[in-house]
């Protein structure tokens, strides 16, 4: 949508507006009285839902709140985190969700890089908060407290339920183009620092277009939402369409697998996306075969690849459950393939076809198209597509290169057009379903002052399905013990980030031109992360 330049012009904007924010206010007119939002004892119908994020909203533009700031949300998953998210949609800013799981170090890195005009926290992450704003100087129009554990807001914080009562309850008449940024996501991606990921809104209503047609996702959905919702795969699979749809939407704060089976049972949830590990654990849970799951008829995966054996176990143990694997990363909002239920079984260990807003390709180092069954990177083309990195022309220029984005991953497509993903992301590790940069890690290894090189890498665990390695070579003279490396990982960087093994070696493998080959000691090291057990 181009900026209007005249009166006319303002009011066809008007009449053809399509805001991320509109979508619940949609719904809320479709149907006023349907649930929404289970959070807790709280249920809201899209009614109620749609004027607390109004009085939100107006309570934030009270505060200097303005279209193209940049407001951090730093929190688990609750009621809160939902409404922020749509009142800031309506306000025209930009929401930047951070991993709750970082560090004080790693907050300010983003509070910094983003150029935040705002944070909002969680009452039990304050304490991160205010040691990551003083460490990036950053100067705020507004600082909330989502109130979760504690009785009033942490000193210097106000409380963002207080928002929720606001007097103003009309919708914000805010002008947005469709194509400029709402949302920005830090993804990890190969580099030691993460880039900020833009999406539009338009973006986003056409990723949320693919992921219900492809899918299967409908209006009377009931689904229940665990995994982390600073994470586009939870926010912008799931629980976004739902509210896009009218579906009613069971928020959890984190995924318990005694809490997911209980609530699917109580709720009657009809759907439910959890990564190959949450499966796993729902599976070996001692309730499972207690609990009443036959309303589950759609069950997602995604972030890693999940085990042949899973996918029989699911199918076998939750009888006409249909099975959809979501492939995708940060930048394509984040889905760009699809493996659907009936192809299961029939196409095992592949990613799917393209969404049905995505053109996928397979390419050589010359972004020419391979043939079919040659490995090369996987690119991608469509309006899922992000608008670019913040603040990082160099890397969105190289992501860019010939018209298409170059997802870093390795591919090969076969002679139906399924891809099947046969390498991660250069270097990168994902445990329980989180992004781990290889280099950000080997760089922490390094400033310890016994090691002499490192290598760090994923290898297979029963659990985590990857966990963090590190293999290193110490300084002539120096001794250093596995748990010592570990512990001193631990004190500073987030605890899903650090090694989980250590092995210390005389010399690490390398190619004639001096390149490590993490290739041979992830085939060497395997076992060492199955016999980690569970």
């Amino acid at each position: 949508m181009n900026v209007p330049d005249s009166p006319l012009d303002t009011l066809i904007a008007s009449a053809r507006r399509h805001r991320l924010g509109d979508l619940l206010w949609r719904s809320a007119a479709r149907t006023p009285r349907k649930t929404a939002l289970v959070y807790k004892d709280l249920r809201q119908s899209f009614a109620e839902l749609d004027e607390v994020v109004n009085r939100t909203a107006n309570a934030l533009a009270s505060r200097g709140v303005a279209r193209g700031d940049h407001i951090a949300l730093l929190s688990h998953n609750n009621h809160a985190f939902v409404v922020i998210r749509f009142a800031l949609a309506r306000l025209g800013a930009v929401m930047v969700p951070i991993n709750f799981m970082l560090n004080a170090t790693e907050v300010a890195f983003i509070l910094e890089n983003a150029e935040a005009r705002g944070v909002i926290v969680e009452d039990a992450l304050a304490g991160v908060a205010d040691a990551a704003i003083a460490e990036a100087g950053s100067k705020l129009k507004v600082r909330g407290s989502i109130r979760e554990k504690l009785e009033q807001a942490p000193a210097g914080w106000e409380c963002v339920q207080d928002w929720m009562q606001h007097a103003d309850a009309t919708l914000p008449d805010i002008a947005i183009d469709d194509d400029e940024p709402v949302q920005m996501l830090y993804t990890s991606g190969t580099e030691s620092r993460p880039k900020g990921a833009l999406l539009s809104a338009r973006c986003l209503y056409s990723h949320y277009t693919s992921c219900i047609a492809d899918g299967e996702m409908s209006s009377e959905d009931i689904d229940v939402h665990s995994l982390p919702l600073f994470h586009c795969a939870q926010l912008d699979c799931f629980l976004t369409p739902d509210l896009y749809l009218g579906a009613t939407s069971i928020v959890l704060p984190a995924p318990d697998a005694t809490a997911l089976l209980q609530t699917v049972a109580a709720e009657r949830a009809t759907k439910l996306f959890c990564p190959p590990t949450i499966w796993i654990a729902l599976l070996r849970h001692p309730d499972f075969d207690r609990t009443d799951l036959s309303s589950l008829k759609k069950g997602y995966y995604g972030a890693s690849i999940m085990p042949v054996e899973i996918i029989k176990e699911i199918t076998a143990r939750i009888p006409g459950i249909r099975l959809f694997n979501f492939y995708g990363q940060t930048e394509m909002s984040p889905v760009a393939t699809v493996l659907k239920p009936e192809d299961q079984m029939r196409k095992i260990g592949s990613a799917g076809r393209p969404a049905i807003n995505v053109e996928t390709r397979v390419v050589d180092d010359d972004d020419r198209p391979v043939p079919v069954g040659t490995v090369g990177e996987i690119v991608h083309r469509g309006p899922h597509v992000t608008l670019g990195y913040w603040k990082n022309p160099e890397k969105t220029a190289e992501a860019f290169r010939n018209g298409w984005f170059h997802s870093g991953d390795l591919g090969v497509m076969d002679d139906e057009g399924y891809l099947t993903v046969v390498d991660r992301k250069k270097d990168m590790i994902k445990t329980g379903g989180e992004n781990v940069a290889s280099r950000e890690v080997e760089e922490m290894v390094f400033t310890h002052p016994a090691v002499s090189e490192v290598a760090v890498f994923g290898v297979p665990h029963p659990r985590w399905i990857e966990a963090v390695m590190a293999v290193v070579v110490l300084r002539a003279g120096q001794t250093l013990s596995p748990d010592e490396l570990m512990r001193f990982c631990r004190e500073r960087m987030a605890g899903y980030k650090a090694p989980k093994l250590v092995e210390v070696v005389d010399q690490l493998p390398k190619n004639a031109s001096g390149k490590i080959l993490k290739r041979e000691l992830r085939d060497r090291f395997a076992a060492k992360g199955q016999a980690m057990g569970s």
